[in-house]
């Protein structure tokens, strides 16, 4: 969808912005740009709408040189997000979500129709925030406004210049979920100017690591993380880029563990020698419809684990009288990060799994590590992570 052959910017100073680049942004792709200030990576976005212009090369969108096109009609087929969101403070929302379909001719009604479907889909009910301005809004939902906008055409690119820059941390990780999940179903071409390497990790397919004027390393997250290019992108990603990583290695089927389960109705009495047979200290409980319900410990169903039941073992109850709520779970596919912060928050020693409503098993911090390790040995020897066999102290 973009593509960048050889192209330089260098002004009449001497300062060369941009030296030589050549790279390309498939269609439906998200790539962050990210490096320290000055490095390039603005100049290069701006380059694709044309507000700067190359010294030489070509950048070609859809596979035509930009240079042929009319730089206002090119804009107009280009969305842009900025971090100041540059709304305008004496229209109203649903009126600067319309902005650009006004532009291009579209008729009144079927441009706000667009606008309130746009801001629906930023989570700002158009019947709640459509007639308010920008001033009557927070920070984090101007930025929502400045996404629907850019959006309101169905522009085949967007630009985003640090667009979550200027909020607060809390904000801005709500901003970045909202956006991955509005990118998942609207699926642009996106280019994403960053300084945040955490933020350009956690939004980006892929990322181009700038130095000074040049891209250092051009990958997914994963190996950005995992097999930095040069001792430059070692740096900027930082020593901790193995936890950095977390963000972008997601739960599989195969990390998990799978402990013994009972269901509900099940009399206390079975549970118990369901646990001792396994000698396990607890069990995951599930509903009659197979969903997760919770955990029972061993001592609750009348046995201890290890212990063969007696005759008499339990107190004739069922797993439903004795069964604690379980909070700790997450969809496969997550990514690790959100499993460690689950288990943190719920102080808890593993997380159950589902697939949709169904459960897969559990997640416990040594298969957690177990699977970053895996994650990072698979990159290296570009395998599947199933196909990664661990070593482990005991040499198993």
């Amino acid at each position: 969808m973009i593509r960048f052959e050889h192209v330089t910017k260098r002004y009449a100073d001497g300062t060369t912005a941009v030296d030589d680049l050549s790279f390309e942004v498939a269609e439906g792709e998200l790539v962050t740009l990210v490096g320290p200030s000055g490095c390039g990576k603005t100049t290069t976005m701006k380059m694709v709408n044309r507000l700067i212009e190359p010294t030489s090369g070509r950048i070609l969108l859809d596979g035509q040189d930009i240079a042929r096109t009319d730089p206002v009609r090119l804009r107009r087929r280009i969305g842009y997000v900025i971090q100041q969101v540059g709304l305008f403070p004496h229209k109203t929302v649903l009126e600067n979500t319309a902005t650009v379909p006004h532009l291009l001719g579209w008729q009144r009604q079927k441009a706000r129709a667009r606008a309130a479907e746009l801001l629906d889909l930023v989570g700002l009910d158009p019947a709640v925030y459509g007639d308010r301005y920008p001033d009557q809004l927070s920070g984090g939902q101007r930025q929502r406004v400045g996404v629907a906008r850019a959006l309101a055409a169905d522009p085949p690119v967007l630009l985003m210049d640090e667009p979550f820059g200027a909020v607060d941390p809390v904000v801005r990780e709500h901003l970045q979920t909202e956006f991955l999940r509005l990118q998942s179903q609207v699926r642009k071409t996106v280019l994403f100017v960053t300084h945040d390497i955490e933020e350009a990790v956690r939004l980006g397919d892929r990322i181009a690591v700038y130095g000074a004027g040049r891209i250092e390393q051009f990958d997914s997250p994963a190996t950005v993380l995992g097999a930095p290019a040069t001792p430059y992108v070692a740096d900027f990603v930082g020593a901790d880029r193995g936890l950095k990583r977390l963000s972008v290695t997601p739960i599989e089927p195969g990390d998990l563990e799978q402990p013994p389960v009972v269901h509900l109705d099940d009399p206390l009495r079975k549970a118990a020698a369901r646990l001792a047979a396994d000698g396990a200290r607890w069990a995951v409980v599930l509903d009659d419809a197979d969903r997760l319900h919770g955990w029972i410990a061993a001592e609750a169903t009348g046995a201890a684990a290890g212990d063969a039941p007696t005759e008499g073992g339990g107190d004739g109850g069922t797993v439903r009288d004795r069964a604690r709520r379980m909070e700790a779970w997450l969809p496969v596919g997550a990514p690790l990060k959100q499993a460690f912060s689950t288990m943190l928050q719920h102080d808890a020693g593993w997380i159950a799994v589902l697939d949709g409503e169904r459960f897969l098993g559990v997640l416990t911090p040594a298969r957690l590590h177990e699977a970053l390790r895996r994650s990072i040995d698979a990159d290296a020897n570009d395998i599947a992570r199933s196909d990664v066999a661990l070593e482990t102290v005991n040499g198993d």
